[in-house]
C-alpha cells in the first residue's frame, strides 16, 4: 500500500480566498486540525487511507450527504436526530460537528482523538426516548452506532472511488474500512464492518429495520431543498443532493422515495466530476506520494 503524504503547496493569496470561502460556504471556518505525523502518538496510522479519503473535500461533502440520507432510513435513529439536535435551525452546526470529529480521529493524535470520542459519548448519553410507536431509542445503542458509522464509512469511501482523484486497490478498500472499524469499536459499535465486502453484507442485515416514516420525509425534504444562499451555491447544493442519491442503492432510493431517471444520473456524475476537480484546485486534497510502500 501506498504512503499517504501531505506535499508542501505554496497557496497564491486568490487560492487562499477562494479555499476560505469555500469552506466557509459548508461552515468549516476554521482552520483544519493539525496532522499527527508521528506513528508512535498518532490515533490512525500516519499512511492511513483514511487520511487520503478524509482529506478530499468534494468527496466528503457527497459522501457526507450520502450518509445523511442513508442514516435516515432506520426510525430509531432519525428519532434521535429529529427530537434532539437542531438541524433545521442550525444545519451547519451538525456539519462543523462532524467535520471536527472526522478530522480529529483521522489525523490527530491519541489523546485529541480521545478527547473528541468522549465528547461524542457524552452527548450520546442524553439522546434517547420513545419513538411514536412506543420503540425505545438511544443513540448509545451499539447496534444504532453500527448503523450510523456503516453509513458514514459506506458512503465516504464509495464517494472517493467515485469522484476522488487517487484509484484505490482491493486492498486499500479493506484497509480502509480496517481503519475505521477501530474508531466504530472506541464509541461503543457492535460488530462493526472490518472488510470492504463486509460493507455490503453489514447493510443487508439492517434492511429488514429500515422504513422512512414522517420524520424521516421531514428530513429528506428538508436536505433536498437546501440551506444555502446565492443562486450558484443553491445550484452546486442541487447537483451534490443527486450525486450523494446516486450513491445509495436502487433500494435505498426507493425507500426514499426519490427515484431519479439514469440520464439524469448520469448528467449529474460528469457534473460532480468537474465541481470536485474545481474545488480541488482551490482546497488541495491530501496526496499520496507514488512508489512508497506502507
Amino acid at each position: 500500500m501506498n504512503t499517504v503524504v501531505v506535499r508542501p503547496q505554496v497557496v497564491s493569496p486568490w487560492r487562499r480566498r477562494f479555499n476560505l470561502r469555500v469552506r466557509a460556504t459548508i461552515g468549516l471556518v476554521e482552520d483544519p486540525p493539525e496532522m499527527c505525523l508521528d506513528d508512535t502518538q498518532s490515533y490512525l496510522p500516519v499512511n492511513a487511507v483514511a487520511r487520503l479519503v478524509h482529506g478530499d473535500l468534494a468527496t466528503m461533502v457527497v459522501g457526507g450527504m450520502a450518509s445523511l440520507f442513508a442514516q435516515m432510513l432506520h426510525p430509531l435513529a432519525m428519532a434521535g436526530v429529529a427530537r434532539h439536535s437542531r438541524y433545521r435551525e442550525d444545519p451547519l452546526g451538525r456539519l462543523v460537528q462532524t467535520a471536527h470529529f472526522i478530522g480529529n480521529t483521522t489525523y490527530g493524535s491519541v489523546e485529541s482523538a480521545e478527547r473528541s470520542l468522549e465528547r461524542v459519548r457524552r452527548v450520546h448519553t442524553v439522546v434517547n426516548g420513545l419513538t411514536d410507536r412506543g420503540e425505545v431509542y438511544d443513540a448509545s445503542d451499539p447496534h444504532l452506532l453500527t448503523w450510523v458509522h456503516l453509513c458514514e464509512a459506506r458512503m465516504f469511501l464509495e464517494a472517493y472511488r467515485r469522484y476522488g482523484r487517487t484509484p484505490l486497490s482491493s486492498a486499500d478498500l479493506d484497509a480502509y474500512v480496517t481503519e475505521m472499524a477501530r474508531l466504530a469499536d472506541d464509541l461503543g459499535a457492535e460488530d462493526p464492518p472490518r472488510s470492504y465486502a463486509d460493507l455490503a453484507s453489514t447493510a443487508e442485515r439492517f434492511l429488514p429495520e429500515l422504513e422512512l416514516r414522517d420524520e424521516g420525509v421531514v428530513a429528506r425534504d428538508f436536505l433536498r431543498r437546501g440551506f444555502v444562499a446565492g443562486r450558484v451555491t443553491r445550484a452546486v447544493h442541487r447537483l451534490i443532493v443527486v450525486a450523494a442519491l446516486d450513491l445509495l442503492s436502487p433500494a435505498e432510493r426507493q425507500a426514499l422515495g426519490v427515484e431519479t431517471s439514469a440520464p439524469t444520473l448520469a448528467a449529474a456524475r460528469v457534473l460532480m466530476h468537474v465541481v470536485a476537480a474545481l474545488m480541488r484546485s482551490v482546497v488541495p486534497p491530501v496526496e499520496r506520494r507514488a512508489g512508497e510502500d506502507g
